[in-house]
């Protein structure tokens, strides 16, 4: 049984201690995270001469969405490593080691360090994300009123980290070496784990071992799981190993992203048939978990759609938009810092308003249509832009502006609340996968804008953003008719 923080302790803001230790966490991996993904895109489009390495669009976009849904997906076995063997504090340790180590790997020129720099990045965060969140749910007593309030200051903390990110590793990857702007997202990641190990203490008993199996029977079942597991893995990436040594199939990026869409579909099946046709659950926690289905589903849309910011959008940025203000041009990658922006703005001014609606506080489910409407509105706004842009007008930044605060409401709408919604509906032994299947939601959209962006250069950009707006527009519509049904799914879940 984890140890909660005492609900008298509001020494952080009227929140447990605890909570800044991982504030303090998220905002230097984001940081670390937003500095490389401002740059990624980018740097693999630009020319060789300059840099860069010299990939075509097409490329660069099955890559970035290869990498991004990656990040997500190996989320969820990082949290079931984390209930089962590690417990969230040392998942969250050794998941930011890695992370530290693989942007240390994107420093050195050429493309022999960089795709396993992005491998280790990959597997740290997939450590890291999803137990750093369980344990911030960790940190409330059930029934405690502050946890939606909590977790929109960690997202907060989250936000401060990608806004000085995209500044600070933008100015330098842009302007004075792409090595050195990866480096500084490395030095990011060293300073959060350093600041985790000197303040776990304060995180009491949360997160500081493993779930303890009901019996003999269910441990030797866990380690055999984790056995096949790594064997499977193993077999699976050397099998790839020999088809590209001995020429049986060409593993270019394309082929891929392509494998990685059938594996994604077979994870989120399989997850999903586990959870809802495994043994054990109450009939309350049957109907919790096809809701967070229904979340899970609105939560790819809305993640494919906004998720074009560090791709689509920051292209745009890059060859459509006019960077030069009173004389002063600044490099694209800084609009990437827009949205983090607008979030430390209105984080504190959601969260207040949760609080102040009281029993009228929209469900959950009803917040989300809100999300994935505003999601589709912001790439409405931009399409006439597009129209200007396709003519070979360079337009203003404040289309871009606009783009980031729609996003921005959706995802304070969404993102925040999908995170302790998940806290809430799963049940306690499972706490950590269940984050891992929420951060899966994340890998799928991920996938399909990595897939969406990869069209930038072959459908027209009024067509290309039209399609992005249907997205959430539509996704949204739809949630909406199910709203009433999925809150009495949720089984007295505010």
């Amino acid at each position: 049984m984890q140890e909660h923080a005492s609900h008298e302790d509001r020494s952080f803001f009227g929140h447990p201690r605890g909570l800044a230790t991982l504030f303090m966490t998220e905002l230097w991996e984001r940081f670390s995270y937003y500095g490389m993904r401002a740059l990624l895109i980018l740097f693999m489009t630009a020319p060789v001469p300059a840099g860069g390495l010299g990939f075509a669009v097409a490329k660069a976009g099955a890559i970035y969405g290869l990498y991004t849904s990656m990040v997500y997906m190996v989320s969820l076995p990082g949290g079931w490593l984390a209930d089962r063997f590690l417990g969230q504090r040392r998942a969250v340790l050794y998941g930011g080691i890695l992370i530290a180590l693989g942007n240390a790997g994107l420093t050195i020129p050429g493309a022999t360090f960089f795709y396993p720099g992005l491998v280790l990045i990959v597997i740290g965060t997939g450590l890291l994300k999803p137990n750093v969140s369980a344990l911030v749910g960790q940190l409330y007593a059930e029934g405690d009123s502050r946890r939606d309030s909590g977790f929109s200051i960690y997202y907060m903390g989250i936000n401060l980290g990608a806004f000085l990110a995209p500044l600070a590793c933008g100015y330098v990857g842009q302007r004075i070496d792409w090595h050195l702007g990866f480096g500084l997202a490395a030095l990011g990641m060293v300073f959060g784990v350093t600041q985790f190990v000197r303040g776990e203490k304060h995180l009491l008993g949360a997160g500081a071992a493993p779930a303890a199996p009901r019996n003999a029977r269910e441990a030797a079942r866990q380690r055999r799981l984790l056995w096949w597991g790594v064997s499977l893995t193993a077999a699976f990436l050397g099998a790839l190993g020999l088809a590209e040594a001995s020429g049986v199939a060409r593993l270019d990026a394309q082929t891929l992203s392509d494998g990685l869409g059938i594996v994604l579909l077979g994870v989120t099946a399989a997850a999903f048939a586990w959870l809802l046709l495994s043994g054990g659950w109450t009939p309350v926690e049957r109907k919790r978990l096809f809701v967070v289905g229904v979340l899970f589903l609105a939560s790819a849309l809305f993640w494919c759609v906004f998720e074009q910011a560090g791709s689509t959008l920051n292209l745009f940025a890059q060859r459509s938009t006019d960077k030069s203000v009173l004389g002063f041009t600044f490099p694209a990658s800084w609009l990437q810092s827009l949205n983090a922006l607008f979030i430390i703005t209105l984080a504190p001014a959601f969260a207040w308003l949760w609080l102040k609606l009281g029993p009228r506080e929209p469900s959950s489910p009803a917040k989300f249509v809100f999300g994935l409407l505003a999601a589709g509105a912001g790439f409405l706004v931009l399409v006439p832009a597009a129209g200007r842009a396709e003519a070979g007008e360079l337009v203003s930044p404040l289309w871009l502006v606009a783009v980031y605060l729609f996003h921005t409401v959706g995802e304070l709408c969404l993102s925040p609340v999908g995170l302790s919604a998940m806290t809430k509906l799963a049940p306690a032994r499972i706490a950590g996968l269940l984050m891992g299947v929420w951060f899966l939601s994340l890998s799928l959209g991920n996938y399909l804008g990595g897939r969406l962006a990869s069209l930038y250069e072959t459908l027209p950009l009024t067509h290309l953003f039209t399609v992005a707006a249907s997205f959430g527009i539509l996704a949204g519509l739809v949630l909406a008719f199910f709203v009433k049904p999925t809150v009495r799914l949720m089984g007295g879940v505010k």
